[in-house]
């Protein structure tokens, strides 16, 4: 190990799914030099990181959509009656479902 180049060694334990998948990776581009495939993308590997907030958001707002729909349902279920404020309270929440929809779309 004194005469070699690169003397540290690092080692990631993988599954055997895992380890199927970067054969097929390596297979694509044409190596079967594993140490040098791990190298180039450890060192080359692009990172993404995507910005979810807006997405989050906009689960938030359906979940409680949800639970709005869900309690009109009961209470019609049990009284018979639509309120229109029940109604309403629907429309709006929509509303703010579709206003989040269109601002992340149009990024």
């Amino acid at each position: 190990m004194a005469n070699r180049k690169r003397q540290i060694v690092l080692r990631v334990p993988v599954t055997p799914e895992e380890r199927a998948i970067i054969q097929q990776k390596m297979a694509q581009l044409g190596t079967k030099n594993f140490s040098a495939y791990a190298r180039k993308m450890l060192i080359d590997g692009y990172i993404i990181h995507m910005d979810t907030s807006d997405i989050r958001a906009q689960t938030a707002e359906l979940q409680k959509i949800g639970v709005n729909v869900n309690q009109i349902a009961r209470r019609i279920n049990s009284t018979g009656a639509v309120y229109a404020q029940d109604v309403e309270d629907i429309k709006g929440a929509l509303a703010q479902i579709w206003q989040l929809q269109r601002s992340i779309l149009s990024r």
